[in-house]
């Protein structure tokens, strides 16, 4: 009888137990969190709606700024005059604003905006094939070779090396974007080559073409996204996020973005100088970059090589911050709205 009791007693508190894990597992599983975790893991499906919406939002807010960027690197002439600063701002002026350099504020707001279409294909794009594509090969790469790395390099540096590989190779198989990227810059920068041009038309006429400078986008976007996923990582690293399995909070998304974005941008921006300059060129007159490259270092000196970043440093607080931080929160909460 005593030991029937003994096993009643111990019955009663097991099942006490298991309904109380059950009921904060329930309660767990009822609040939602839209944080991530460190390397933006996911379902495909949430990893698709969140880094589309963070193009898109993206894309609304930082097209007129890309397309300054875009223009002050593809003018070949010195704009900045150290003696004058009339003279600067009037070589601004034409350089940001061409052929609405002498219109009202409200002309130049609006020729910020051109190639739009060709942006929006891009931009969304793009963030979906990189922000939602890095994951899944991370995580394909961490099954295979996160132990090898974690040996050779400490568990650490070892799963920042493979982000940013991960990322490097994303950056590379980004090149099939190019023709979109390519009739982007067009538009913002010499919209005259597209003028009176449908989109099948070109597709057509140009063909393989519209994939000039695909080495120097190669040759940028390696670097770059290796710079960009290992910076962010390694920011996580050093802030705690993503320890004990715990997400990283908004303002650990916000500051590791930063950071890996504005490593990437200095990092890749003199090959980024040649390629626009590459991309916005007549169909019919193609340069090779090496050529661009010795006439720019002729005319303008190596300080050419870095003509737009301060705008593009400028903007990758609020434009990269944003949508790579916007991705990593809405994959993970579309990813515990859909399980």
């Amino acid at each position: 009888s005593r030991q029937s009791s003994r096993h009643s007693h111990l019955d009663i508190t097991s099942s006490s137990k298991l309904a109380m894990t059950s009921k904060k597992e329930s309660t767990n599983a009822n609040h939602v969190t839209a944080t991530s975790p460190i390397h933006m893991s996911g379902k495909s499906t949430a990893r698709i709606i969140g880094s589309a919406v963070a193009g898109v939002s993206e894309l609304a807010l930082f097209h007129p700024v890309d397309t300054v960027a875009k223009r002050l690197m593809s003018t070949e002439t010195r704009v900045i005059t150290l003696h004058s600063p009339a003279q600067t701002a009037a070589n601004l002026n034409v350089a940001i604003f061409r052929n609405a350099a002498a219109e009202s504020i409200g002309q130049k707001a609006i020729s910020l905006f051109p190639g739009i279409g060709f942006g929006a294909a891009y931009k969304i794009l793009q963030r979906v094939y990189k922000f939602g594509g890095q994951p899944v090969l991370l995580d394909s790469m961490t099954k295979r070779f996160g132990a090898d790395f974690d040996e050779r390099f400490g568990r650490k540096t070892g799963r920042t090396l493979l982000s940013a590989t991960s990322g490097s190779l994303i950056g590379i198989g980004e090149v099939i974007l190019l023709p979109l990227d390519a009739l982007k810059v067009k538009a913002q920068t010499s919209p005259e080559q597209l003028h009176g041009r449908g989109v099948i038309d070109i597709f057509t006429k140009e063909g393989f073409g519209l994939y000039r400078g695909a080495g120097l986008t190669v040759m940028r976007n390696a670097p770059g996204s290796f710079a960009l996923f290992g910076g962010n990582t390694a920011a996580k690293i050093f802030m705690g996020a993503g320890e004990d399995g715990n997400r990283a909070t908004w303002a650990q998304d916000a500051i590791a973005s930063c950071v890996g974005a504005t490593a990437s941008i200095t990092v890749a921006q003199p090959l980024d100088v040649i390629k626009t300059r590459v991309q916005n060129r007549p169909f019919d007159s193609p340069e090779s970059g090496a050529t661009i490259f010795k006439r720019l270092i002729q005319n303008e000196g190596f300080g050419g090589l870095f003509k737009g970043l301060t705008p593009k440093l400028l903007v990758v607080g609020p434009k990269l911050v944003f949508s790579f931080t916007i991705a990593q929160h809405l994959i993970g909460y579309f990813e515990h709205r859909l399980k």
